[in-house]
């Protein structure tokens, strides 16, 4: 019960292969899509006040994707354990690529808004559906490592989306802009239907028909844990900017590149720490490095502060989310995986879209250094949850 303390494996045992055909292929896929995506977020902004849209529109357009992701996460879990993973995972993929694709034609913010809810549904089943079959993939015993190299993909494209997005639309119209990012998901549709996918397996007892349920109960230690580390996110993707412009810091435009980068580096070791001595090594650590982040952005005197920040973000959110989602899937049932994956990004959505709604108050009541401040409790309160859980699963395990 409660929290393992450890992944270790028996030295004599071999090394299974992580990297095999098919995690190569769930890897480019999660690259191409995640590229696509990344390209549009900076990007539709600029689009929405194209259209004539307020900043307020702007927000609640950017909001609402995250919040139909979220609905749609158990069901896509659900899906995952009945229907099997090639027909989620195609499935969210085709409404994401006609949905990104259809933005190249559309002229009204209605019209935008309720495509957005759509392209939430296709994202909330592609990318439940993608992390499941990673967890399939990967052997057990080096889930945490296998984790770290399959997020390295969708960072990648976190590293170069945005930029890439923003340097094109100075190049060519919103409509080339948006039929390239569907191109892309579907070039991640071609590279998914190769896959070799794990059949459904039922559940030992046949004669009880399968229960719709929105979470796995497993899961909720880690995914917990997870929704005070994302509540920082939407201070950052929104309101960094403007807080560096305020405070006259240049060099914004590095910081997401600097973020990526160690994120990248964090996710070649991190990993491998977690299988052999298990979350107690890296969670700490991980939070530890955001708090400082966090309290750096809060003051931010100068770029090299700015930058040091992203660094430290990188390496910490790199460590701390593989091994979170490593743990949320561990103590599944195989046939409870999928919704175990589901369970983790609903809170993983579920802190983006409280943070980015609670920070545009906080924002406009005090200062945007306050978010940052906010953003340092959250993480504290984070890291004193996980001290508990580590107490209170030391005491079931002596009774």
């Amino acid at each position: 019960m409660g929290i393992p303390n450890s992944n270790t494996q028996t030295a004599n045992q071999p090394v299974e292969k992580i990297w095999t055909r098919d995690f190569v292929l769930v890897c480019l896929a999660n690259f191409f899509i995640f590229l696509g995506f990344q390209m549009t977020l900076p990007t539709l902004p600029l689009f929405v006040k194209d259209l004539g849209g307020s900043d307020q529109l702007v927000g609640v357009i950017v909001g609402i994707f995250t919040f139909s992701a979220l609905v749609m996460r158990p069901f896509a879990g659900h899906a995952l354990e009945t229907k099997g993973r090639k027909f989620v995972y195609m499935i969210g993929l085709a409404v994401f690529v006609v949905t990104v694709g259809s933005f190249a034609f559309i002229t009204s913010i209605v019209v935008l808004l309720i495509v957005r809810v759509l392209q939430g549904i296709g994202w909330g089943f592609s990318t439940t559906a993608t992390g499941t079959i990673a967890t399939d993939i990967i052997p057990p015993k080096r889930r945490g490592e296998g984790m770290g190299y399959f997020g390295l993909s969708g960072n990648i494209a976190l590293a170069f989306g945005p930029a890439l997005g923003l340097t094109l639309v100075d190049q060519i119209s919103f409509t080339s802009l948006f039929l390239i990012c569907g191109s892309l998901g579907l070039v991640a549709f071609v590279l998914s239907s190769t896959i070799k996918y794990k059949q459904v397996e039922q559940s030992s007892n046949q004669s009880v028909a399968p229960k719709f349920d929105i979470f796995e109960k497993t899961a909720i230690q880690p995914s917990l844990l997870l929704l005070f580390i994302t509540f920082t996110f939407g201070g950052i993707a929104t309101f960094l900017p403007l807080h560096a412009i305020e405070k006259g810091v240049g060099g914004i435009e590095s910081y997401f590149l600097v973020y990526a980068i160690f994120l990248m580096i964090s996710r070649t070791f991190a990993g491998k720490i977690y299988d052999k001595k298990g979350h107690l090594y890296v969670f700490l650590p991980g939070t530890s490095m955001i708090l400082i982040a966090m309290i750096l952005l809060s003051w931010l005197p100068s770029t090299v502060i700015l930058l040091v920040a992203a660094g430290l973000y990188g390496l910490g959110f790199g460590s701390v989310q593989p091994a979170l989602q490593a743990w949320a899937v561990e103590k599944a049932s195989n046939n409870r995986k999928g919704m175990a994956n589901a369970t983790f990004f609903s809170f993983f959505d579920l802190g983006i879209g409280m943070g980015a709604i609670l920070f545009g108050q906080i924002a406009s009541i005090f200062n945007y250094g306050a978010i940052y401040s906010t953003s340092a409790i959250s993480i504290a309160i984070s890291m004193m949850l996980y001290v508990f859980l580590v107490i209170r699963a030391r005491r079931i395990d002596n009774n």
